[in-house]
């Protein structure tokens, strides 16, 4: 499945506030994360193989570990979101109208 142009624009975000693209510090992996949150919260998806060729692709990310690094990373939010107990509501007896 292609990047929607949301999950694009994030994306971009993660490229212009990370400075040094060969060294990610704590803060870069932190915003990494939640920008990957992010996108599964506001309900778009992503295929981890192609964050992974976004950033081979995108031009200004250059150092392999790194790449793999975030795609890790995406690939961790994802499963973490996708295991998260969804919130339901409870309903008692007394507001159903059967």
């Amino acid at each position: 499945m292609p990047l929607t142009n949301q999950v694009i624009i994030m994306l971009n975000e993660i490229t212009t506030q990370v400075k040094n693209k060969k060294s990610l510090t704590t803060e870069d992996e932190s915003l990494i994360k939640e920008t990957f949150n992010k996108i599964l919260s506001s309900g778009q998806y992503y295929d981890v193989d192609e964050i992974e060729s976004w950033f081979n692709n995108e031009g200004t990310w250059t150092h392999k570990p790194t790449i793999v690094r975030i795609t890790n990373m995406s690939h961790y939010v994802q499963s973490r979101f996708e295991q998260a107990p969804k919130k339901l509501k409870i309903v008692s007896d007394s507001d159903c109208d059967c």
